[in-house]
């Protein structure tokens, strides 16, 4: 035999090449996008990796996840890829490599872009039916690693099937948060990215449709710089136009993230612990 192949090779898993076939476009479709830098990719991952991703999803344990459930969320995570399954794994990996980050730095324009091992803030995430996550700018300094600050997101969309009247597509709001500037649909096979800091409003505010025992599938992945002092906020939940007398609670809200993130940096609490108080507040279990 030829021997085993250690590390899978990542065009085995990523249509990478076409993608860096055409990063002049790309570029500068990324660079010149409103509200603030974004792209949508699709196709990126290869056939193979595609199915084996479908499949490892279908196999994961529900009782991993981590449940978020509270006012400006409902949604369950797992950021433990030792759960996920090899194709996970893989693509995740994938997405880590030397090649992949010089793609993103080319892309974004965004120079030393690091991938996050503690996937903080990342990882999988799974919405069922009557969840949302109402519009927000994300948190902009990593929890732990105290001089990295977030600067891109990268979301891989994974739904074998999706239809518009789901509902589900991830909105882009202006800075002001007065109105919702482009959609993405969840679309499997899909990679939205953008450029994340305190302006980056976006979400999916409106209860999820999708069919009993289906769920929005997708893989969360953030990437940092380096900073001195990078900027630290917690995440930002904004009501829109129209939101009326729930705008209240979703100031509230954001107020006790807020808290929950201060205690989580001061005491270097993981998410399950931030999770399970939590939890006592919410009797909704998966």
């Amino acid at each position: 035999g030829a021997g085993m192949q250690v590390s899978t090779d990542i065009d085995e898993i990523l249509n990478l090449r076409a993608l860096e076939d055409r990063l002049p476009t790309l570029q500068q479709q990324y660079q010149s996008a409103q509200p603030y830098g974004h792209i949508v990719l699709d196709d990126v991952l290869t056939a193979s990796a595609l199915e084996g991703a479908y499949g490892d999803f279908d196999a994961l344990d529900l009782t991993d996840w981590t449940n978020y459930l509270h006012v400006n969320e409902r949604k369950y995570a797992n950021k433990n890829p030792a759960t996920w399954g090899t194709t996970l794994r893989e693509i995740h990996d994938a997405l880590s490599t030397p090649r992949f980050l010089a793609f993103l730095t080319q892309l974004t324009g965004i120079a030393a872009l690091q991938p996050d091992p503690s996937l903080d803030g990342g990882g999988l995430h799974r919405s069922t039916r009557g969840a949302h996550l109402n519009i927000h700018a994300d948190f902009t300094a990593h929890h732990t690693n105290q001089n990295w600050r977030r600067r891109v997101n990268l979301l891989l969309y994974l739904n074998r099937e999706w239809q518009p009247d789901w509902g589900g597509e991830l909105q882009l709001w202006d800075r002001n948060v007065s109105a919702c500037q482009a959609k993405v649909a969840p679309l499997g096979n899909r990679i939205f990215l953008f450029t994340t800091d305190e302006h980056s409003f976006h979400g999916h505010p409106e209860p999820l449709n999708f069919p009993e025992g289906m769920a929005r599938q997708s893989m969360a992945l953030y990437y940092f710089t380096e900073e001195a002092h990078p900027l630290v906020k917690s995440t930002n939940y904004r009501a829109r136009p129209g939101d009326g007398a729930k705008r209240l609670w979703i100031y509230l809200d954001k107020q006790a993230l807020a808290m929950y993130d201060v205690v989580k940096r001061r005491f270097k609490l993981s998410d399950k612990a931030v999770s399970n108080l939590l939890g006592k507040f919410s009797r909704k279990k998966p």
